[in-house]
């Protein structure tokens, strides 16, 4: 499936951009929100799987509308917690390390900035997990999916449509790097993608992207060590990123990989 062979749903503050696969459909909904969410639904005989959740109140509503066609079997919830208030009677599945990622750890953290920053449009309860799953294969609608735990949730892979679910990806923003030993596990995990051959690879914050993104990803993180190693201070490395990738969003995951690199 290649990534822009999609049939495009325009919405009211959104985009729905839905992948046909024959028996099974992909709908990609682009939030056009503060914080790029992208959530993602897959549909299979009339029973559809939510993968992830939006945050903010109008895209709950907007989203919600969208599905009143389907019967919504569950919701898988990885990184993003919070947005409790879409979908609030469907089964929500996670992972134990994810539901504490939620409710305690990193992504507290964001919600609660994110609360701070945007005010009453954002909607800050947390899912109420009520399936704790462990790696491995976990049927939902009657739909396969694959668990792969990481350090702060799971990945999802979903072998009907050949396709991978991990947080981020991005292949012309920037990224949070957690110094080089974080680099060089971004780096194996790219690779292990493309080994795969997965078809598409589904982020939290970008349209769906593909294996050559993934090895363009690749060369970012590698020269990123090599910029690093190559300057002194976070400021540096932040001037020297700039001039090599000038046409990167992101700035602000620079900043924090920068913090990293130069602590």
């Amino acid at each position: 499936m290649n990534k822009n062979t999609f049939t495009s749903v325009k919405l009211a503050k959104g985009e729905m951009n839905v992948y046909d696969f024959g028996g099974v459909k992909l709908h990609a909904y682009k939030a056009n929100d503060f914080i790029d969410d992208e959530v993602f639904i897959v549909e299979k005989n009339g029973k559809a799987v939510v993968i992830e959740s939006p945050c903010f109140f109008d895209n709950n509503k907007e989203l919600a509308e969208y599905l009143k066609d389907v019967e919504v079997a569950g919701m898988l919830v990885a990184y993003h917690g919070a947005g409790a208030t879409f979908l609030p009677d469907v089964p929500k599945y996670a992972t134990q390390n994810a539901a504490e990622f939620s409710e305690n750890g990193g992504g507290k953290a964001l919600i609660n900035n994110f609360t701070a920053a945007f005010g009453e449009i954002f909607d800050p309860p947390i899912h109420k997990i009520t399936n704790v799953i462990e790696p491995g294969k976990v049927t939902i609608g009657g739909i396969d999916f694959v668990i792969k735990l990481t350090n702060d949730a799971f990945d999802v892979e979903i072998p009907e449509i050949n396709a991978i679910y991990t947080h981020m990806l991005g292949h012309d923003c920037h990224s949070i790097v957690a110094g080089a030993g974080h680099a060089d596990a971004m780096i194996a995990e790219l690779r292990g993608y493309i080994e795969k051959g997965y078809d598409l690879i589904l982020t939290s914050h970008y349209t769906p992207e593909d294996l050559k993104d993934a090895q363009t990803k690749i060369e970012y993180l590698k020269n990123l060590k090599k910029i690093a190693a190559g300057v002194q201070n976070a400021d540096e490395f932040k001037a020297e990123v700039g001039k090599q990738y000038p046409q990167y969003s992101g700035q602000n995951y620079l900043d924090m990989t920068a913090g990293f690199f130069f602590a």
